[in-house]
């Protein structure tokens, strides 16, 4: 082999090398960003986020025991949890908590005065989005007229805005909390 082939070989060889160098830099940095992306996501407008009160399954409801937020977000909960589904009467916050540790979204409503228009919008987006980790039900014991919770988070409104409520299921369903 001359030399001027030697050397060809050497910078074929050189070229392939950084080709690879590159290309593993490339895909490192792209994996960070994507990374970075997601660990950054911002909340939907307007949600609001609890500190997290942990996620230990107890045998019995804890009558004592005060969520720091109403409907709660996370706390000690019921080994079990509701079906899945619209509920007539409310569920009771033992088993809601177990609900949205397994990655479900609950939709509470509270109207005094009866509020058919707003629990029909609420059935539609139950229908339309399907009832698998999602929950529909009267909460009678909030602020607002409309709650949607999910671990740690929370998002309230008067009235319903199917876009944000709809934004807020896709962001946090089927996320699972489980330590």
């Amino acid at each position: 082999m001359t030399k001027r082939n030697r050397r060809t070989a050497r910078q074929r060889k050189s070229t392939r090398r950084d080709l690879w160098i590159v290309g593993i830099v490339g895909i490192a940095l792209l994996s960070l960003g994507l990374i970075a992306a997601i660990a950054s996501r911002d909340d939907p407008a307007g949600v609001q986020t609890f500190d997290d009160q942990g996620n230990a399954h107890i045998p019995a409801p804890a009558e004592a025991y005060i969520y720091n937020s109403r409907p709660p977000t996370s706390g000690p909960h019921s080994p079990g949890i509701a079906d899945w589904g619209e509920h007539f009467e409310p569920v009771i916050e033992w088993n809601q908590v177990h609900n949205l540790e397994d990655g479900g979204v609950i939709m509470h409503y509270n109207c005094p005065d009866g509020c058919p228009e707003i629990v029909e919008e609420l059935r539609d987006i139950l229908r339309d989005m399907g009832t698998h980790q999602l929950i529909l039900h009267p909460y009678p014991t909030m602020d607002s007229r409309i709650a949607l919770t999910a671990w740690t988070k929370m998002l309230t409104m008067d009235e319903v805005d199917r876009e944000r409520i709809e934004e807020f299921i896709n962001a946090y369903r089927g996320i699972d909390h489980h330590k």
